[in-house]
């Protein structure tokens, strides 16, 4: 049984080591190497050059800047939006997990694209709006600068950062709190010198995990910087490999070994603060509960602020979005501009063959993709949770590496590893790049899922003489329903809203719907753009949906079998 066991445990990390360690290899052999058609011609030069670079300067400091003043936004605004739905009385609670939740359904590149429409300096709603209320000669905002870059990375990053900090707050104990209050410290003082300091790694952890994130991020530099001439890291590498007649993946691969060395030691950095947690336990077995403390005239002022943010990160991108849509070029909202509205933008996209391909490649890869993810986390994470072995922790070690990967920079090392294959330019290319990139969003609902089956029934079915694969499909499995359903939603809108990795595999007859999208949006179609982006966030909904339907419809079915054989 141990035997089998460890064949298991190998042939996943050989798998998972294949998916995740070979592009990361390939990325550091290509940085070595003259160019994609001279394997083995090995050089330093790309690394002079890219380091040399005169330009290099210029965007290392603006990636800097981005990435830090996004951040902060985001961990300061969840940090916030905790504070009130935990510990005070705001009405309106639900709100938070609307907040926590939609923002995640909406894509980067139509979040960045709406904002676009809507505080673009040239015809944007907000701005057009202004202009002609005040009389304005010039546009009061210019998404297409470096502060609308932080803005809107800050809104994209907050929901995840409210989801690291929110629990943590909400199991904060009452007694430190009162102990400061009973020397005579108020409110403010209380937080500053007792709660903050408490909740350090879990805004710290949100702080790290919100760099990496920007510092992957690609949708809102190509959407929002490029218009305005502002360089980050990411755009800098994708111009490196798609300007000009002599794409430079060499010169890319060296600049994107740091980028790469980066996001590593920074995720280990927040798995090493997630995993210290023990640390500053505040909560023993006796009653406790989180303080509620009371806003007073504050209280609908506050609720006011955050409907008005979920507005912005919720509504306004959707209603610019489906408004566009439909009007025959960007107006202001008006008599005139409703009684021009039609349809011509969607029967344009219906009727365009590149749209229905990215339509039915997206689809494809949110639906084969997912089920194939989700079957090798299921593996995956029983090694991890049930084994516990150190080849277990070497696998797990594997699964979470492509955490650290930002998105431009693992497709150039995708990109070395399938140029020579006949996988190139192909669906299957980007298929096996999502799950290795995507895997963890598999493995962590899972694992969880497994550390809540006991192992007796396991080794029930074990001494019965069942193998464990017939263990794992008669009796894990139909437990593991729900842990099956969230990694599935997962990985499928995942995988129908990922852009970074696909604008550098995807080719002609490979796009994909994120791909098709930004196409619009250098062209300046945005009827056409938010014509598809309303049916990818349909899509993206109505997966979610039905995932949920399936998974109630087995969870009963499940129970109901188990009843019967009581």
């Amino acid at each position: 049984m141990k035997d089998r066991s460890a064949r298991l445990t190998y042939v996943l990390i050989a798998i998972v080591g294949a998916l995740t360690v070979a592009p990361v290899a390939m990325l550091a052999f290509g940085s070595f190497t003259a160019g994609l058609d001279a394997f083995g011609q090995f050089t330093l030069a790309k690394y002079v050059a890219a380091y040399t670079d005169p330009a290099l300067l210029k965007v290392l400091g603006n990636t800097v800047v981005f990435v830090v003043g996004s951040t902060v936004l985001a961990t300061v605004l969840a940090l916030v939006l905790a504070y009130l739905d935990t510990r005070t009385d705001i009405p309106g609670k639900f709100l938070f997990g609307v907040l926590a939740i939609v923002p995640m359904m909406i894509p980067h590149v139509l979040f960045s694209v709406a904002w676009a429409l809507l505080a673009n300096p040239s015809n944007g709603l907000i701005n057009r709006a202004l202009m002609d209320a005040f009389g304005l000669d010039s546009a009061p905002f210019d998404i297409y600068s470096l502060p609308g870059m932080i803005l809107v990375e800050g809104l994209l990053n907050m929901p995840i950062a409210y989801l690291i900090i929110a629990p943590a707050m909400a199991s904060f104990d009452v007694a430190l709190e009162e102990s400061s209050r009973v020397f005579g410290a108020g409110t403010w003082r209380t937080l500053l010198r007792i709660t903050l300091p408490v909740l350090r790694p879990a805004i710290l952890a949100a702080f790290v995990l919100g760099i990496v994130r920007s510092l992957a991020s690609y949708a809102v530099p190509r959407v929002l910087g490029m218009p305005g001439r502002v360089e980050v890291l990411a755009t800098y590498l994708f111009e490196m490999i798609s300007v000009g007649f002599s794409p430079d993946y060499g010169k890319a691969a060296a600049l994107g070994m740091s980028a790469l060395a980066t996001s590593i030691v920074l995720i280990w950095v927040y798995r090493t603060l997630t995993s210290e947690g023990s640390r500053f336990v505040t909560i023993s077995s006796r009653g406790w509960r989180p303080t509620v403390v009371p806003l007073g005239r504050m209280r609908m002022p506050l609720f006011v602020l955050v409907a008005l943010l979920s507005v912005i990160v919720i509504v306004l991108p959707v209603a610019v979005l489906a408004y566009t849509s439909f009007v025959p070029y960007s107006m202001v909202p008006s008599a005139q501009a409703f009684a021009q509205m039609s349809w011509r933008h969607w029967t344009e996209v219906f009727a365009d063959a590149a749209s229905l391909l990215a339509l039915r490649n997206s689809l494809f890869l949110a639906v084969v993709g997912a089920t194939l993810g989700v079957a090798l986390s299921l593996f995956v994470a029983y090694v991890i949770v049930k084994l516990r072995t150190r080849s277990a922790a070497l696998l797990e070690s594997l699964t979470y590496l492509s955490f650290s990967f930002p998105g431009i920079v693992i497709g150039v090392g995708f990109m070395w590893f399938f140029v020579h294959t006949p996988l190139y330019a192909t669906l299957t290319a980007l298929l096996i790049g999502y799950i290795a990139t995507y895997l963890p969003y598999g493995v962590r609902p899972l694992a969880s899922a497994f550390v809540q089956v006991h192992a007796h029934l396991e080794e029930s079915s074990l001494v019965c003489g069942a193998s464990r694969l017939t263990t794992m499909r008669r009796i894990i499995v139909p437990l593991l329903i729900p842990g099956i359903v969230s990694a599935w939603i997962l990985m499928a809108t995942m995988f129908l809203r990922e852009l970074t990795l696909s604008v550098v595999l995807s080719r002609p007859g490979s796009e994909v719907l994120a791909v098709q999208i930004l196409g619009f949006a250098d062209d300046g179609l945005w009827g056409k753009l938010s014509a598809l982006g309303i049916v990818m966030i349909a899509i993206s909904t109505a997966l979610v949906l039905l995932a949920g339907l399936v998974g109630k419809w087995f969870a009963t079915g499940a129970k109901t079998g188990c009843e019967a054989n009581a």
